[in-house]
């Protein structure tokens, strides 16, 4: 099951779209600006964004720029009614990776999420490669050049959404809320504990470091 999330502040149209994509395989959640789209980003691992242009507050432009700057291969689709070559122009540059005029015929919007998941080489298995390390999230495994590194699925949880995201900063809160039972008796230092496990387990990976933001929490630096 893959994640989208929808970006658009017309309620009706978010609603139908993620209607849409849950009826045909996905996991939809919508969002009605990109505040409220940070807030779920936070919480789970999305495989492809749907955005409008023109919203209140942050419009479609800055956030595809917030977006590459934590991620720089997730999709990304505008679905705007701004049909002008400039806005087209202006949102491929910014990083996005195609471009629908409303209003959106949604089997067209389906073969489009189709063909960008294929591209993106997570159609059939939900993967991540950094350098020579390869986590696969639907076995819960972790292979360093071709060897298999032993994580618990805690570990490989957290692995996986700092890698996910890099260059963000998880609160050990935030980490605490997602990858813990909310009766678990474990306090926020309990992360600490885990990233000491994951970075020893890791040592021998020069591709990216967890780097300790003191006072809020972790966040993976590719190098």
């Amino acid at each position: 099951m893959f994640n989208i999330l929808v970006v658009e502040d017309d309620k009706d149209l978010n609603r139908t779209v993620c209607s849409y994509l849950n009826q045909n395989g996905f996991e939809a959640k919508g969002a009605m600006e990109p505040e409220e789209a940070y807030d779920l980003m936070y919480e789970t691992v999305f495989d492809l964004i749907i955005s409008d242009i023109m919203m209140p507050g942050t419009d479609g432009f800055e956030f595809a720029e917030n977006v590459r700057d934590m991620n720089k291969e997730i999709p990304i689709i505008f679905m705007t009614a701004r049909d002008d070559f400039e806005s087209k122009r202006k949102g491929f540059r910014v990083g996005i990776d195609d471009y629908m005029i409303k209003p959106i015929d949604l089997e067209e919007l389906l073969l489009r999420v189709e063909a960008l998941l294929r591209r993106a080489k997570i159609n059939t298995n939900k993967k991540l490669e950094i350098g020579k390390l390869v986590l696969d999230a639907e076995e819960h495994s972790a292979y360093l050049d071709g060897e298999e590194i032993i994580l618990t699925v805690r570990e490989f949880d957290i692995l996986y959404k700092l890698l996910s995201y890099p260059k963000k900063t998880f609160t050990r809160t935030k980490l605490m809320e997602e990858f813990w039972d909310a009766e678990s008796l474990s306090g926020p230092r309990t992360v600490d504990v885990y990233m000491t496990k994951i970075r020893d387990k890791m040592s021998e990976c020069e591709d990216f470091e967890i780097v300790t933001v003191h006072g809020l929490g972790y966040k993976a630096v590719l190098k």
